[in-house]
This record gives C-alpha cells, sequence and structure tokens, in this order.
C-alpha cells in the first residue's frame, strides 16, 4: 500500500479518500477520472508512455513507461491502494502482475473477455442478450464459408484491438472480399493474440439507431445504470450523443435492464458501456462492451445527478452508488483536432449553455479526440447554438429522426 495513514481505512475493500488511486493509462477518461477523484479528496498515480499525460497533468504523478513494462508496473502497484484501467487493451502480463502484487476490483477476467471480440459476443449471449449472428474467422476459406453463412452486407473485424473503424470492413461482395483480404491477412497477422480467433465476420443489423447504456456495478454487487443515450458517429468516430434518446419510455427501460444483466452476468466492478443497435421492430442488439468510461457517457459529467467518472470510483472503491438521473436535456458533442482552431476562436462569444471539456493534448491532428462539448437545452436549442459556432459543417448536424 501507498501508506501507513491509508492501510487502516481498507475495510472490506472499501478505499476511502485519502487513499491513493492508480490508473493504467494516461488519456482523457482518465484525466476525467482524475478530476472527479480530487473533488472526493483521493490522490493519483498513472502510468503512461507519453510525457505530460492528459491524466497525469492532473494526477499527483506520472510513470512514464510503457504498458507492457513490468517493473513500471511493478512501480504503480507499490504506491497505488487501489488501481483501475481507463482502456481494454492492457497487456495480459501487466493485468496478471497488477493482480497479485495489488487491489484491482475491475479485475483481467473482465479485460480478457472485452480485449476479444468472439469471446465478448460468447459472454453477451450467455447473459441473455441478442447480437448479431458471427462467424469466427481464421483464414480465407472460412471467411469465404462466413459470407456464404451470414449473406451481405457482412462486416469483417478483428478480434482484438480494433475501435474508432479501425481494423473493420464492410462487405457487399465477394469482390470486396476479394479486395479487402491482403489487408485483412496483415492486420490479422499484427495481432499478437489468440491467434486461433483473429477475426471475426458479422451479419450487418440494419438498424434506427446507435443507443448505448452505461451501467455501473459495485463490489459490493450494488448496480446502477445511467440513462440511453442516442448516438450518432461520422466516419465511424462518435460525434454526437442525444439526452434523452428519441426512443420510448418501454424501450428505455429494456436497453437499461438489459445493461445491467450483462453486467451482473459478467460480475462486472465499476463501469461497463454497453453499445447497442436498435432495429425498426423494436429488437436490441449489443454491439459492444467497453469495461470503462465512455465517449457517450461524457454528458453525466454537467447534465446527470452524477457523472460517469465519479460513479466509477464509487463502484471500484466499494462506496454506495450515487442515483443516476438526467437533470436536464443535453447534446453532447466531439471535438476532434480539425475542430480545435475554430472552437478556441468561438470561445469568445460561446452561449453560456455551452460547458467546454478538453483533454490537454498537445498536438491535434485531425480525427484525433480533443476534448468535447456539452451543451444544455433541448436539442433544438443546442443545436442552433452549436451551429452558431460555425465549428462543424452545418451538414454534420443533421439529426434526423
Amino acid at each position: 500500500m501507498s501508506n501507513a495513514f491509508v492501510s487502516h481505512k481498507q475495510v472490506h475493500n472499501v478505499i476511502l479518500p485519502g487513499s491513493t488511486i492508480g490508473i493504467l493509462g494516461g488519456g482523457q477518461l482518465g484525466r476525467m477520472v482524475a478530476i472527479a477523484g480530487r473533488r472526493m479528496g483521493y490522490r493519483f498515480v498513472t502510468l503512461d508512455p507519453t510525457p505530460d499525460s492528459p491524466a497525469g497533468q492532473v494526477s499527483d504523478r506520472q510513470i512514464v513507461a510503457a504498458y507492457s513494462d513490468l517493473d513500471a508496473a511493478r512501480e504503480l502497484a507499490a504506491c497505488s491502494d487501489v488501481i483501475t484501467y481507463e482502456f481494454e487493451n492492457v497487456d495480459a502480463r501487466v493485468a496478471a502482475l497488477l493482480e497479485q502484487e495489488s487491489y484491482v476490483p475491475q479485475g483481467s477476467r473482465l479485460l480478457r473477455t472485452t480485449q476479444h471480440r468472439v469471446r465478448e459476443k460468447q459472454a453477451v449471449q450467455a447473459s441473455g442478450a441478442e447480437v448479431a449472428p458471427y462467424v469466427p474467422v481464421r483464414s480465407r476459406c472460412d471467411f469465404d464459408a462466413a459470407i456464404r453463412a451470414l449473406n451481405c452486407p457482412c462486416v469483417l473485424k478483428t478480434s482484438s484491438g480494433g475501435y474508432d473503424g479501425k481494423g473493420q470492413w464492410l462487405v457487399h461482395n465477394a469482390e470486396d472480399a476479394e479486395k479487402i483480404w491482403p489487408e485483412v491477412e496483415k492486420a490479422a497477422a499484427s495481432q499478437d493474440n489468440d491467434a486461433d480467433e483473429p477475426l471475426i465476420a458479422e451479419q450487418f443489423v440494419p438498424f434506427s439507431k446507435e443507443l448505448s447504456v452505461i451501467v455501473a456495478r459495485s463490489a459490493r454487487g450494488e448496480v446502477q445504470s445511467f440513462p440511453v443515450a442516442e448516438n450518432i458517429h461520422r466516419d465511424h468516430i462518435l460525434h454526437m450523443s442525444i439526452l434523452p434518446a428519441r426512443i420510448s419510455e418501454s424501450t428505455a427501460r429494456s436497453a437499461q435492464r438489459l445493461a445491467e444483466r450483462i453486467a451482473e452476468g459478467l460480475k462486472v466492478v465499476g463501469l461497463l458501456a454497453v453499445e447497442m443497435f436498435l432495429t425498426e421492430d423494436g429488437r436490441l442488439y449489443v454491439n459492444e462492451l467497453a469495461p470503462r468510461p465512455h465517449n457517450s457517457g461524457h454528458y453525466t459529467d454537467d447534465a446527470c445527478t452524477v457523472s460517469q467518472f465519479e460513479q466509477h470510483l464509487r463502484a471500484v472503491c466499494n462506496l454506495p452508488l450515487a442515483r443516476a438521473e438526467l437533470t436536464t436535456p443535453v447534446l453532447m458533442i466531439n471535438v476532434l483536432g480539425e475542430h480545435m482552431a475554430p472552437l478556441l476562436q468561438a470561445m469568445t462569444h460561446m452561449d453560456a449553455r455551452i460547458k467546454v471539456h478538453l483533454y490537454g493534448k498537445h498536438e491535434a491532428r485531425s480525427k484525433r479526440k480533443m476534448g468535447h462539448l456539452n451543451v444544455l437545452g433541448s436539442l433544438e436549442e443546442a443545436l442552433a447554438a452549436v451551429r452558431e459556432l460555425s465549428v462543424w459543417p452545418p451538414e454534420s448536424l443533421s439529426v434526423s429522426e
């Protein structure tokens, strides 16, 4: 443990303020966890290979090292009373070492499940939720068989490592398959784990809306889900989240219950983001899981009775969970690298209902997530306020039903 002062506070794995929380990962999610935790009285140390990382800027200390560095992981364990992670692509050896030498309530079992799409689909199905039909793919022969079994269009994905559309290919026909296979083969070969099932083919779901529910489960087994977010993507990157989602109350309740059932089935500790497709006939298909705070939950900082980041800390520290209720309609919109310069110029005349969250990243590259805005008020009011900024192209702000 980090010091004698806090060791007596850990009764039945309750980690009280004054303790040190280690964060594996130094990105924006870790940053916002640390900001929430500082208000609660916790100290933070983060491990990330990038000096002056977003999370490192607001932590007491940053260990600058690769995520695979076992000595650095031991150092993190030695100075932390509890360890959490802000992304799921954690080296399995590091996760196992941290479990042995520190308290990691999220554990490595959930990581192993969500790091691999085939295992994730199987776990979701075991919880009683529906996923799109899928076929594991090990070879070109498997791929051709999957296309015949699933029919086109279908989506081919790497089993691990993909995000924001990376490692994904939409296949409309056999010609598409032939064209993309060399790139697919290269991506599959670059994966260093689970080489027996490096790819997965999924039937394309003709959805009407993309939804997500973030659910928290504490070490004591208490569960609390956040309101349902309606998500709009551009170029495979989350562009906007609309709250409340434009769905019926019964669909919202079903989505929350589904997320809670999966969290219970996987014995989650901390947050689990459950991304779903809603079809025209009202069916919900689970698309992906993320065992951490999530981009689609950023609205909670300004428009909810508790933020996802505070709730995550409550869960991993085994404190009582807070009620997670929407306090105002809100639109969350992502700020990418290409938006930074015009956004900074617009801040001199910005509507007071717009809450700005920037991540402290040093290089504003195109398509890189640099921050987000939470715009309070009805969807119509929020969109009008965003249009006045002249940061995003008008066509990207279309949110038709």
